[in-house]
C-alpha cells in the first residue's frame, strides 16, 4: 500500500491546479503576502547604522540571537523592522495552550467551543504585545550598548525601537492570519518556512566556496548532500506515521432504525509534540552563551564565562545535554497537547470503547502507556535529526541553516502545505461531481 506521502504526491497535478481558480487565487494571495514580508526583513530600524551592526554581528558568536536569525530570515543580522519576526506571537501561543491545561479558569474557557477559542486568541495576541514590548527594549538597550551602531542612544530611541519593532511583529501576526483565512496552509508557519528557505542558497553558495577554498573536502560536500536527502525522507516517513488504535461502536437503536455496529480508528501520531522541543532545547542552550556575548563576563573567569565555555557549540557536554532537553520536552509537550483521560471520556459519552478494554479509566491507562511509548521513538527520532547536523556545523564548519531543527521545519511545513493543497483540489471534484449530479436530476 501507498504511503500517505506517495499519495499525495501521486493525486496532485498541475493541470487540476491550474482549472481551479479559487485556489490559483490563494496560491498568489500567500506569495504574495511572503513577498511583503521578505521586504519588511530589508527595512532597517530607525537610528541605526546597519553595517555597523551586521559587522558587529558576523564578528562574534551570538548563541541565542543566531537561531532567531535563521526564523527571521536574516532579519535580526540586519536589524530590519521585523527582527523579533513572529516568535512573540509563537511564544505566545505555546504558554497559553500549556496555562489552559494547567489553570482550571482557562480550561473551562478551552471547553466552550469557538466561543472560548476566540477568547484564548485574543488573550494570545495581549501577550504577544507584553512578550513583544519586552523583547523589543532589550534589544535597544543591547543595541546602545555596542560602539556606533546607534546615533543617538536615548529614551527617544528605546521608544522608537520598541514600537517599530512591536508595530512589525503585530502587522506579521495579522498577515500570518490572513495568509491561514484567504491563502494556502498555517500563515505563522509558512512565514518561519519563508525565512529559513530564503537563506538556503546563501548557505549553499558558502558551502560551496569552503569547498572551492580548500577548507571542507568535496566528499564532505557529497556526504553532507546525501545525507540531507536521507534526512529529509526520513523526516516524511516519520511525520507520517501513526499508531493506530480501533475504537469499536456497538449496534445502537434511534426510534424504529437500528443502526449497525461501526469502527474506526484514533490515531496518535509518532512525533506528537512537533519541532517545539528541538526549538525550547536550542533556545535555553543558547542563552547563556548570548548573555554572555553582551556582557563583561565573557572571556572572564565568572561563573558564566565558565559555563559558556563548558556548553559551547559542538562541545560534548552540550551534545548531551542537547539531548536531553530534547526527550524532556517532548514528553512534557506531548503530555500537555494530548490529554489521554480526556480522549477516553469522550470515547465513553459516544459509546465507543476499545476491543477488550473496559470503557473510562482503564482505557486512559492503555492510552496513555501507548503514547509513552511511541513518544520514546519520536524522542529519538527528534534527538537523532538535530544531532547528526549538529555534528556537521561543529566539527566541519558547516552553516547553521543545515540544522536539523530548520530542515524538521521546512519538510513538515511543505507536508502541511501539500496536504492542504490536496484538500482544496478533493473538495473541488466533489463540488463538480454534486453539480453534475443535480444537473442529470434536472434533465430527468
Amino acid at each position: 500500500m501507498a504511503s500517505a506521502a506517495e499519495q499525495l504526491a501521486a493525486n496532485i497535478n498541475f493541470s487540476a491546479i491550474g482549472k481551479s481558480e479559487e485556489l490559483k487565487k490563494r496560491i498568489w494571495f500567500t506569495l504574495g503576502a511572503l513577498m511583503v514580508y521578505r521586504l519588511g526583513t530589508y527595512i532597517p530600524l530607525p537610528g541605526i547604522d546597519p553595517a555597523a551592526f551586521e559587522a558587529s554581528f558576523t564578528g562574534k558568536q551570538q548563541g541565542v540571537l543566531e537561531l532567531f536569525n535563521m526564523f527571521a530570515g536574516g532579519a535580526v543580522q540586519r536589524m530590519a523592522i521585523f527582527a523579533l519576526n513572529i516568535m512573540p506571537y509563537i511564544s505566545a501561543s505555546i504558554i497559553i495552550q500549556l496555562l489552559s491545561s494547567v489553570l482550571p479558569s482557562l480550561e473551562a474557557i478551552k471547553k466552550e467551543g469557538e466561543g472560548g477559542r476566540k477568547i484564548l486568541n485574543q488573550y494570545t495576541r495581549y501577550l504577544t504585545v507584553f512578550l513583544a514590548i519586552f523583547q523589543a527594549y532589550g534589544i535597544a538597550i543591547g543595541l546602545e550598548g555596542q560602539t556606533g551602531v546607534v546615533s543617538d542612544p536615548g529614551i527617544f530611541f528605546r521608544i522608537s525601537t520598541v514600537l517599530t519593532l512591536m508595530g512589525g511583529t503585530m502587522f506579521l501576526m495579522w498577515l500570518g492570519e490572513q495568509i491561514t483565512s484567504r491563502g494556502i496552509g498555517n500563515g505563522s508557519s509558512l512565514i518561519i518556512f519563508a525565512g529559513i528557505v530564503a537563506a538556503f542558497p546563501a548557505a549553499i553558495i558558502s558551502t560551496l566556496e569552503l569547498g572551492r577554498q580548500g577548507a571542507i573536502s568535496t566528499a564532505l560536500i557529497l556526504g553532507v548532500i546525501i545525507m540531507s536527502v536521507f534526512v529529509v525522507a526520513f523526516i516524511v516517513f516519520v511525520e507520517r506515521a501513526q499508531r493506530r488504535l480501533l475504537i469499536t461502536y456497538p449496534k445502537r437503536q434511534v426510534g424504529n432504525r437500528v443502526y449497525e455496529g461501526q469502527t474506526s480508528f484514533l490515531p496518535l501520531k509518532l512525533n506528537t509534540a512537533g519541532v517545539i522541543p528541538p526549538i525550547f532545547a536550542s533556545s535555553l542552550l543558547l542563552l547563556p552563551t548570548t548573555i554572555a556575548s553582551f556582557s563583561q563576563a565573557q572571556g572572564g573567569t565568572g561563573f558564566l564565562a565558565l559555563l559558556t565555555t563548558y556548553l559551547g557549540h559542538g562541545r560534548p557536554l552540550y551534545m548531551l545535554v542537547y539531548v536531553g532537553l530534547i526527550v524532556f520536552f517532548a514528553f512534557f509537550y506531548t503530555a500537555i497537547v494530548f490529554n489521554p483521560t480526556e480522549t477516553a471520556e469522550n470515547l465513553k459519552k459516544h459509546g465507543g470503547f476499545l476491543p477488550g478494554i473496559r470503557p473510562g479509566e482503564r482505557t486512559a491507562q492503555f492510552i496513555d502507556s501507548v503514547l509513552v511509548k511511541i513518544t520514546v521513538l519520536g524522542a529519538a527520532y527528534l534527538a537523532i535529526i538535530c544531532l547528526l547536523p549538529e555534528l556537521l556545523i561543529s566539527y566541519a564548519a558547516l552553516p547553521f541553516y543545515f540544522g536539523g531543527t530548520s530542515l524538521l521545519i521546512v519538510v513538515s511545513v511543505t507536508m502541511d502545505t501539500v496536504a492542504q493543497v490536496h484538500g482544496h483540489l478533493q473538495a473541488q471534484q466533489y463540488e463538480g461531481l454534486v453539480k453534475k449530479a443535480k444537473l442529470r436530476g434536472r434533465k430527468k
